[in-house]
């Protein structure tokens, strides 16, 4: 099949990353290997590492990347590990990294995989589908608390409450097996008027559920801290969010990593020592252009952020 994936921002991450032909490349969210077609298509001497949590990613990319595999690396792993994945592949520096956060589209698309609130299908939400943890577990053994915490935390559903109670009443009756079973759950939980709103109603809840399955919150800080300190001097890092809650940790994070002395205006000299490690590129968000969103309704709420790492010297 002719391969016509075309990712997010495309021309944007790559303007981005100021590509080198000899130079050394992450993309720590593999997917469709859409955006590493286009970084390995531009490199010579240089070297594209790819990292995925999921096998299925890694495997389609042998074909999908099959005619600039002698640069690429194909890497199973979580990118909250980055720093140990270039340590064990001996690169000490790389020259620009790109992160494409969220469920990929193979993922959506696959009714199997059970991340899709429109088809039926056991639950799972596993991007890694070794790990023991499913949405089948979180729904049918985690505590009403904790299912209101998420839903509320990783959802921002406001039916939190009447949700995670309405779970616990229909799972002590008989497990909650299915996708669909569990739209079906939150529908009778929420109010006529949630339910006419434009967005479906279990988009939140499934967000929040999958999040949970896959700590994908807890992985962002890590990763970034890994990339600032894995970039070479003047090294560029893009990174994709999809929605406000991981939007909001990268864009702190990037703010923390760009801010240098902290020592209190009336100190005679700084004492703290700190030191800037990234520059903002870009204060506000790339977002995609009308062109991209006719063309992909799934870019409407993505953006781009972008740093480079500072060289020492110029401090």
């Amino acid at each position: 099949m002719e391969y016509a994936h075309v990712p997010v921002l495309l021309h944007e991450c790559i303007d981005a990353l100021n590509i080198r032909p000899d130079g050394v490349y992450v993309d720590g969210t593999l997917g469709r290997a859409g955006h590493s077609r286009e970084i390995a298509r531009r490199l010579t001497t240089g070297r594209l590492i790819c990292i995925d949590r999921d096998q299925t990613a890694i495997d389609a990319a042998q074909d999908r990347l099959a005619p600039w595999l002698d640069r690429v690396t194909l890497v199973h792993s979580n990118f909250d590990q980055l720093g140990a994945i270039l340590e064990e592949l001996g690169v000490a520096g790389a020259d620009g990294m790109l992160f494409d956060l969220g469920v990929s589209s193979p993922q959506l698309d696959d009714p199997a995989r059970g991340f899709s609130y429109m088809h039926d299908a056991p639950l799972d939400m596993r991007m890694d589908e070794t790990q023991p943890l499913t949405a089948r577990d979180v729904v049918n053994v985690w505590s009403e608390e904790e299912l209101r915490r998420i839903l509320f935390d990783c959802g921002e559903e406001r039916y939190a409450p009447a949700i995670a109670r309405a779970i616990v009443r229909r799972r002590a009756e008989r497990p909650v097996e299915t996708t669909l079973e569990l739209v079906d759950v939150i529908r009778g939980a929420m109010p006529a008027a949630a339910l006419r709103e434009k967005q479906h109603p279990a988009k939140r809840s499934f967000q929040a559920i999958r999040i949970a399955v896959n700590g994908e919150l807890d992985a962002l800080p890590p990763m970034l801290e890994a990339a600032a300190d894995k970039l070479s001097p003047g090294g560029r890092l893009a990174v994709i969010t999809f929605h406000s809650l991981e939007d909001r940790i990268v864009k702190k994070t990037l703010q923390r990593l760009a801010t240098g002395c902290t020592c209190p205006p009336e100190f005679p000299v700084c004492v703290c020592g700190r030191k800037p490690k990234l520059r903002l590129v870009n204060r506000k968000p790339i977002v995609s252009g009308g062109e991209e969103l006719e063309e992909n309704p799934r870019a409407r709420s993505a953006k781009l952020r972008v740093a480079e790492k500072c060289d020492p010297m110029d401090l």
